[in-house]
This record gives C-alpha cells, structure tokens and sequence, in this order.
C-alpha cells in the first residue's frame, strides 16, 4: 500500500547546524532534473528580488524570513522529511511517537507531495522550504503542470501493486492524477461531520479537522500492521478500525478513483 500526503505549509526548523540536502540521495530519483529547474528558479527569485518573491509565493509580512531562507536552500541544514513537514496533519499522525514496527511501515509506504521536490519519502533529508504547490514562478509556469510529466513517468512504478491511498489536497492533487487500472487501485477521501439539528441529521465537509482526521487515520493504518491488497480490503480495513466508512452506490465509475466519505461525529 503506498500513502499520499499533502506536505504542510508551515516547516520546522532545522537549527543552523547540519549538513545540506543532497540531490542525489532523495527517493524517486528520476525527479531530478524536474527537482534541479524548480530549485534553480526558486532560489533566483529569492535572491534578487525580495518583494516580487513575497508576492510570488503569497508570503505574508510576517513571514518575509522565509525568503531569505529559500534564498539559502542548497547549503541549509537538513532533516528527515517526516521532522521538517509540521502542522495538524502531522501533529495527528505522529510520526515521532509510532512503534519501531509502524516507523518501518511508514518509511515504505508514506510519500509527501511538494511543490519544490515533486515527491519525497518521510526518510529523505530537506531543508526547511516555502514553495506551496500552487504556485506560478516566473520562468516555468505553474508547478502544477510543472510536475505532471515527470510524475507520470515514475508514480505508477513508486505505486507498485497494491492499492493507494490519496489523501492530497487540491493543489497537489494536480501535479499528478491516476489514470486507468491504477486509478482503480486508488482510494480518495472525504471528510464529512455528522451533527443533529432538529432531530434531522446534517453532513458538513471539514477543513481543518479533515487534517488531523487523515493524520489518524494514517497513523491507525500504520499501527495495526494492516497490509490490504485490494481497495475494498483497505476500505474494510478502515471500517475495522473504527471508521464510518461510505462508499457510492455504484462502487465508483471505471478509470477513476474509488472516492469514500468518512463520517465523524467529533473532531
């Protein structure tokens, strides 16, 4: 079973000491020169103009340091993705805290979505960045369609046999899309709220809580040791571990993911 995840905006910071990234060492190896135009563009944009690169990237006033530390990227300490990634995603998952077993697990099967990297394991050393996977940066585009290309060619090799598990936002989501028998492998998730009011029960989707509601599922899937082979056993595997899980009627139409809602009444 292979996890897709959505990295976090927020990054955490590695200290000044350390040694930086290496191109070569990253998983996915294939990406790198997909890797190399994005960080070369990047890093330009940041280093000569301070102003245009807030505005690029959408950076707030308070996050203006965050410039001159992607002007920094090729010699910034580095960490293990899985440390550098932060946020309520994350904080639910807990990857710091999993048993020695569902560390094992998760090093095989959880990779992290990136605007600046394409994709990357939660084992592979980065720097802390800011580089949201939206972005248009002057010279090559939009990242989105950036990545496409170079992600079709090695996802369906990195997806192997078993299902996958996509749990991307949006913006990652277009830098690549399943396609055939392999979308058909393909779990998507939605998180629904359920509430009474007035007695009639009412579903809302939830962005925040739809984080940390994914986080703990990783982190049950990672913990029980559950290794489905099919998309049906992964469902059947989250209904087992206490999930509400809901499937359309149809079973989900042919060459697309198998779209899920999963109900929580607290978040």
């Amino acid at each position: 079973m292979l996890v897709l995840l959505p990295p976090s905006e927020g990054k955490a910071d590695p200290g000044g000491r350390g040694r930086p990234f290496q191109p070569e060492a990253l998983s996915l190896p294939e990406l790198a020169p997909a890797r190399e135009r994005v960080l070369e563009e990047l890093i330009g944009l940041c280093s000569a103009d301070e102003e245009k690169a807030r505005d690029v990237l959408g950076l707030s006033e308070g996050l203006r340091g965050e410039v001159a530390r992607n002007a920094g990227l090729r010699t910034a300490p580095a960490r293990p993705a899985g440390e550098i990634y932060t946020g309520v995603l994350y904080d639910a998952l807990g990857l710091a805290t999993l048993g020695t077993a569902a560390k094992r697990r998760a090093a095989r099967s959880l990779l992290v979505f990136s605007g600046l990297w394409g994709a990357v394991g939660i084992k592979d050393r980065i720097p802390s960045y800011r580089c949201p996977g939206g972005v248009r940066l002057p010279g090559l585009g939009a990242l989105s369609a950036h990545w496409r290309e170079p992600l079709a060619q090695v996802m369906p090799v990195a997806a192997g046999k078993g299902p996958v598990l996509d749990l991307r936002s949006t913006a990652y989501a277009q830098m690549w899309k399943p396609k055939g028998e392999l979308a058909e492998r393909t779990v998507t998730v939605r998180v629904l709220q359920s509430s009474v009011v007035d007695g009639v029960e009412k579903r809302t989707v939830v962005s925040h809580f739809n984080k940390a509601t994914k986080g703990r599922i990783v982190r049950a899937l990672l913990e029980s040791g559950a290794a489905p082979a099919t998309p049906a056993a992964l469902i059947e595997a989250l209904r087992g571990l206490g999930h509400t899980v809901e499937e359309p009627a149809d079973g989900g139409k042919p060459g697309r993911p198998r779209a899920v809602d999963v109900v929580v009444s607290e978040l």
